[in-house]
């Protein structure tokens, strides 16, 4: 909820700024506001999370993704994010927020973000996402054909590395309509 002036301010913005291919990779500059900061006066850990829902909003709409998802009643949805530090954004500092598809596996598509402070990355992720329908989770299949019927075919070699494979695998709870019982640490 804190970011929800943002996010829409990026699909307001995202409407007058250049379309883009879903394949490219996308920037949006914000600033270090005090809704983003912890008592070190640095982006807190958790909010980046937030900040990289406005990178993903930005590249979905100027992607046409957007559009034609919720023409088809679906959402997406991230199931897994890894994240890495390297320097903290202070309070007030201006920063970018670079954004891309960077492939797909057999369940999930996977994003890249990075942070970036004059020209130097301070943060990077990986983030493992679907879409939901009314009938549950939607085909990659599926997906790329929608995407393809917008004029954005998927480039030819499309598929991560097995390394962020196994780490959406390794770090996966069960499905939800499976049991995950919490038996205690």
């Amino acid at each position: 909820m804190n970011v929800i002036f943002r996010t829409l301010l990026i699909l307001l913005k995202a409407r007058r700024r250049p379309r883009v291919s879903p394949w490219e990779s996308t920037e949006i500059t914000l600033r270090a506001l005090p809704t983003d900061v912890d008592m070190l006066m640095h982006i807190n850990n958790g909010q980046y999370f937030s900040l990289f829902d406005l990178g993903r909003y930005d590249l979905m709409a100027r992607s046409g993704l957007w559009k034609a998802t919720r023409q088809r009643g679906w959402h997406p949805v991230v199931q897994a994010e890894q994240v890495t530090f390297r320097k903290s954004v202070n309070f007030w500092t201006k920063f970018q927020i670079f954004s891309k598809i960077i492939g797909i596996d057999d369940r999930c598509f996977y994003i890249e973000h990075r942070v970036v402070v004059d020209g130097e990355i301070y943060v990077r992720a990986f983030v493992a996402g679907r879409f939901i329908g009314e009938a549950g989770p939607v085909s990659n299949e599926d997906i790329l054909q929608m995407a393809q019927e917008i004029g954005h075919p998927a480039p030819a070699d499309f598929e991560v590395s097995e390394e962020l494979q196994r780490w959406r695998r390794e770090s996966a709870l069960p499905a939800a309509r499976r049991p995950a019982p919490h038996t205690g640490f």
